[in-house]
Parts: structure tokens; C-alpha cells; sequence
């Protein structure tokens, strides 16, 4: 007797289809709003003692996101990890949504609050225009605003510089990052310092050839999709396999930290790419 064809059970493969993409969706939600907190520890043989153990909590690239009502769990978040500084740095905001009316307060009044904030501007902050007006308010909130410029910071008796740069989408006639590294020097002779500039990329041809020990940078979004063995899949430029997208990095004797940020610009998502709230320790050897 001839075996019976099985019969077909579309309604079964529709369940079962339907409740994997109904996972994948559950997952990409779950990645792209759950708060990773990561920590870093770079060893410095210049640091000066007094900043052996220094904490810095480093954010970028919220691009107008929320997590929780007013950003709460973000800055439940940030106040667990106890930090010495945090340094933003840029992209606030995003062009394609546009500013909403009183983020930018909220989130720099909720950081400053924790620990002393500074600041520096994205790309992301010059599209939407009004910059002057968006640093002021800033600072009437708290934040420090480093517009080309240079600050000391004190701890334990020693001292280090801390410059932070405009995006290079600012003003035409801004002063260049090389300008402002001669005026730490011209200053400071050859202290230990650190700089904050929001864009990776620059790195490796001139972040990293102006002496700064540490530069810190976001902007890359942690290569948007993270694959096994890549240093992310896609930039923000939209070209594959990019470089100096995550953690930490040397060129030119200068260190590098680029932080995964937190947030999507328009309609993208992140894949195994959390939003990062980054905790670089500062370790003296």
C-alpha cells in the first residue's frame, strides 16, 4: 500500500513565522532602548597621580531620544556609575526631527546635577542652526561649553587640560583644532591633556597627530549593526566596515576613545549595539 502524502500545515508555518518576526522585533526594540553601561580603564604612563582612578562618564549622540519620562533612567544611570566628570559630546539633537522645546535643559540641568558637565557641539547641532543660542542655554543650565577652547581641571593637587572642539560643520573662520593644541602648549608647556571632538573619523589623520594623550570622540554610532569581528558594519557616512567606531585605540602615540553613543539619527536602528553610557577609568601606570 502506497505511503500517504503528509498533509500541509500552512496554518503551523504561519504561527511559527509569525512568532519569529515577532521576536526579531521584540529584539531590535530591546537593542535599541536598553541602557548598556560598559567600563574602560586606559593606562597612561603622564597621568598625573592626583587623576590615578579618575572617573569620566562619556555620552554622545543621544540625538533627541528618551529613555524613560524626562530621561530618567539615563540619569538614574549616569549618577550609579558615580563619575568625577561627564563630557558630551554632541549630537543633542537630530536634524530630522528637529529640537523639542526644553530637551536640551533637561538633559544638561539631570547631568550637571550629578557631576560637572562639558560639552561640545556635533554635527548634528549645526544643521539644525542657532548654536550660539543653544550654548548659552546650555550653560545657563549648567554645562560647560567648550567652543575652541581649553579648561584646567583639578584633582587631588594635580592638575590636567581639557580642550573640546566646535564640529567641523561650524563657522568657516572657527579656529582649527592645530590652533587650539599650540595654545595648550604655548600655555601649559607639555602638560598631560585630553581632548573632546565629535567626530572619530578625524582621528587617525588629525585628531591623533595634535599631542593630546586622550582624545574622546562619538559620531560613529558604534558601526550602526555590530558583527562578530568587525569594528561595526556601517558608518554614519553610510560606507562599510568602518574604523574607530568603539572603544579604545592608539595612533600617532595619542589614545582614542569613541563611544557607541545612545541614540539613532532618523529612521535608522542599531543591531548587538546597545546605547552605551561609557565609564573610562583613568589609570596611571
Amino acid at each position: 500500500m502506497a505511503d500517504r502524502p503528509q498533509k500541509r500545515r500552512p496554518l503551523r508555518a504561519l504561527c511559527i513565522l509569525t512568532l519569529l518576526v515577532l521576536a526579531a522585533a521584540l529584539f531590535i526594540r530591546w537593542d535599541n532602548t536598553a541602557l548598556q553601561v560598559t567600563r574602560f580603564d586606559p593606562v597612561f604612563a603622564g597621568l598625573p597621580a592626583g587623576f590615578d582612578g579618575c572617573r569620566l562618564v562619556v555620552l554622545s549622540d543621544l540625538h533627541g531620544g528618551e529613555f524613560g519620562r524626562g530621561n530618567e533612567e539615563l540619569l538614574a544611570a549616569v549618577a550609579e556609575t558615580a563619575p568625577d566628570y561627564i563630557f558630551y559630546l554632541g549630537d543633542l539633537e537630530d536634524q530630522y526631527r528637529g529640537p523639542r522645546e526644553g530637551y536640551a535643559e533637561e538633559i544638561a540641568e539631570g547631568l550637571g546635577a550629578i557631576a560637572p558637565l562639558y560639552y561640545v557641539t556635533g554635527n548634528h547641532e549645526w544643521a539644525i542652526g542657532d548654536v550660539p543660542e543653544l550654548k548659552e542655554r546650555l550653560e545657563a543650565c549648567g554645562a560647560r561649553v567648550l567652543s575652541n577652547e581649553f579648561v584646567t581641571l583639578e584633582r587631588n593637587g594635580d592638575t590636567v587640560v581639557l580642550a573640546g572642539i566646535d564640529d567641523p560643520n561650524g563657522y568657516a573662520d572657527q579656529k582649527t583644532p592645530e590652533q587650539v593644541a599650540a595654545e595648550v602648549y604655548a600655555a601649559w608647556g607639555d602638560p598631560f591633556w585630553l581632548l573632546l571632538a565629535h567626530r572619530n573619523n578625524h582621528f587617525a589623520d588629525q585628531y591623533s597627530r595634535l599631542g593630546a594623550d586622550l582624545v574622546l570622540s562619538g559620531h560613529g554610532h558604534g558601526g550602526i549593526i555590530r558583527l562578530p569581528f568587525t569594528d561595526g558594519l556601517l558608518s554614519v557616512d553610510r560606507t562599510f566596515f568602518p574604523s574607530y567606531t568603539a572603544g579604545l585605540y592608539e595612533e600617532n602615540g595619542s589614545a582614542l576613545f569613541v563611544t557607541r553613543g545612545l541614540g539613532n539619527s532618523g529612521p535608522t536602528f542599531r543591531l548587538f549595539n546597545r546605547p552605551e553610557i561609557a565609564v573610562v577609568t583613568l589609570r596611571s601606570s
